[in-house]
């Protein structure tokens, strides 16, 4: 087989296939809202699905039924139907285009969302605790919370205490037999062991490739853009953990961009930029925010969001197959507190990356509708600034709320950043020469 042919059949198979197995996903959550089956509401950071698998049941992931809006620019729609029933336009517009498909009978631009029957979610972002509240409102829907105790202090300024981390795992270890109560209770049927562990075994193998993945940016030219086919990647990542299609298509993506790498195949053909995205996406113009930096040779290679949102896996942890309820608890610890410490105490960790993958500028994207994400980050691109000579760009704009998206105003300042680059490029040849 030449490499053309090879490469006809390998390059873009990651985006393609992610795409078809998401709508695959809405598809089967579509069956089920028809069927009046109960399904598991659940967020991307300490979602529980490994437990959820082993009972067999649907989980529905409402950040993604919200930010799907977005991306197909009917947001506006739910969010104003929401505003209309009350919400205010302050409150996080992901809750707020869920609050819509719920009052519009699960209604989705990708099918239909069934309705809950528990949520299961973790005190990682202070928005899940209200955000359940509407569902008990709604629906008289039990909501179990894991309290996951977080950082004792900013990584790397005290020494870890293996004591502490301890009770910590037991703690969670705890409310992970309460909620295999819950689901016993719920579904009729016993917990079985025998279940659990294929499930682990398939997050374990797609952990370890989504660290491949992530590593083999920082090739130049990088194989993939994070922000436009990382959140591809993430959104499977999500929707798919501890499946055996998941881990299948992970294990081809780590052919794909392994082959690009050998190949020298770069996401974009000219990358003259390698930058770090530091935020969540722009979904209302989410296409158009990548093609901005895209024409000046700009690349992400490297993003927060595929760290806070991927459940913990960047991490590459392996669950202990030979004591499984001990390892997931001590695997849920340490996802909900990589997730909040890549939010709360970015600078260190953009620093290495920006080192790590060789980048060339930061861009800060702090968002109207998430507070969580987006509070600290201009004191993080202070202090970033002030330790490393790196370029970094502020975009105030929404993951959205098109109303508060000027891609005008964008594109000025984006226009102006890399003419930033240039002139420092400039200088820094001056100095050398």
């Amino acid at each position: 087989m030449t490499p053309s042919t090879l490469e006809r059949g390998i390059v873009g198979r990651g985006s393609h296939d992610g795409a078809r197995l998401i709508r695959e996903w809405f598809g089967r959550l579509a069956e089920t809202a028809e069927r009046g089956d109960p399904s598991v509401y659940v967020f991307v950071m300490g979602s529980m699905v490994e437990i959820l698998h082993a009972f067999d049941l649907p989980v529905v992931f409402p950040e993604i039924n919200s930010l799907q809006t977005a991306v197909r620019r009917v947001a506006h729609e739910y969010l104003g139907a929401a505003e209309d029933y009350g919400y205010s336009p302050d409150i996080c517009g992901y809750v707020k285009a869920d609050v819509a498909m719920q009052l519009q009978g699960g209604k989705h631009p990708m099918g239909r969302i069934p309705k809950p029957a528990l949520a299961v979610l973790t005190n990682a972002c202070n928005t899940y605790l209200k955000w359940a509240e509407i569902w008990e409102r709604m629906y008289k829907t039990p909501a179990f919370t894991i309290d996951v105790p977080g950082s004792r202090h900013a990584p790397g300024v005290m020494p870890a205490n293996a004591a502490n981390d301890e009770q910590d795992r037991r703690y969670v270890e705890h409310q992970i037999h309460e909620l295999i109560g819950v689901c016993e209770k719920l579904t009729g049927r016993p917990f079985e062991m025998e279940k659990l562990i294929p499930v682990l075994r398939c997050t374990n193998e797609m952990a370890a490739s989504w660290k491949r993945v992530l590593e083999l940016n920082r090739h130049h030219p990088a194989p993939f853009n994070a922000l436009v086919d990382g959140t591809v990647y993430l959104g499977v990542l999500n929707a798919l953990r501890g499946t055996a299609e998941g881990a299948r298509y992970f294990r081809d993506l780590v052919e794909e961009l392994e082959y690009k790498v050998a190949h020298d195949i770069g996401a974009l053909e000219d990358e003259r930029t390698r930058l770090i995205f530091v935020g969540v996406p722009c979904y209302p113009i989410f296409r158009r925010f990548h093609e901005i930096f895209a024409d000046h040779g700009g690349n992400f290679v490297s993003s927060s969001y595929l760290w806070f949102a991927a459940g913990g896996l960047d991490l590459g942890f392996q669950y202990d197959l030979d004591r499984p309820l001990e390892s997931l608890a001590e695997g849920v610890l340490r996802s909900v507190r990589h997730a909040g410490d890549s939010m709360l105490f970015p600078d260190d960790a953009l620093l290495a990356a920006a080192e790590e993958f060789g980048a060339d500028g930061i861009v800060y994207h702090p968002v109207k509708s998430c507070r969580t994400v987006s509070t600290g980050l201009a004191g993080s691109r202070r202090a970033v600034m002030q330790q490393r000579d790196i370029p970094c760009l502020f975009l105030e704009s929404d993951m959205m709320d098109q109303r508060v998206v000027s891609e005008a105003q964008m594109k000025n300042r984006i226009d102006a950043f890399f003419e930033g680059i240039d002139a420092r490029r400039v200088r820094l040849a001056g100095s050398a020469a």
